[in-house]
């Protein structure tokens, strides 16, 4: 049986260096640390777009996954920036349930600023 590994908080350095690797698993699970944990929203924001071009469809869709936990912790996101990818990504087979679900994070848990 496969180990679980805790999901926690990585630094940006360690971070930077596993998505500049090839090992798929463990960009995946750092994805998903940076969206649950980085406190810097904006550059948790910045890796996951980066991987929303990904030629895998798998971290394709973690990373619009992703996109939606980052919505759903901080309660804001650049929306400017997120709904364009995550609308592309309604369009592609392999990623639409995930960028689906993401937007769903996204109407329910950012809140709307007041002008």
């Amino acid at each position: 049986m496969k180990k679980l590994q805790p999901i926690s908080w990585i630094s940006k350095k360690r971070a930077q260096i596993i998505f500049s690797g090839d090992d798929f698993s463990k960009i995946k699970f750092t994805l998903v640390r940076v969206a649950l944990y980085e406190p810097d929203y904006k550059w948790a924001t910045a890796q996951c777009l980066n991987f929303c071009d990904h030629a895998d469809g798998e971290i394709r869709g973690l990373a619009a996954a992703c996109l939606g936990h980052i919505g759903r912790v901080h309660g804001t996101i650049e929306m400017e920036k997120v709904i364009p990818v995550l609308e592309r990504l309604l369009q592609d087979t392999q990623t639409v349930g995930r960028a689906e679900d993401a937007l769903g994070d996204i109407k329910q848990f950012v809140r709307r600023r007041r002008h």
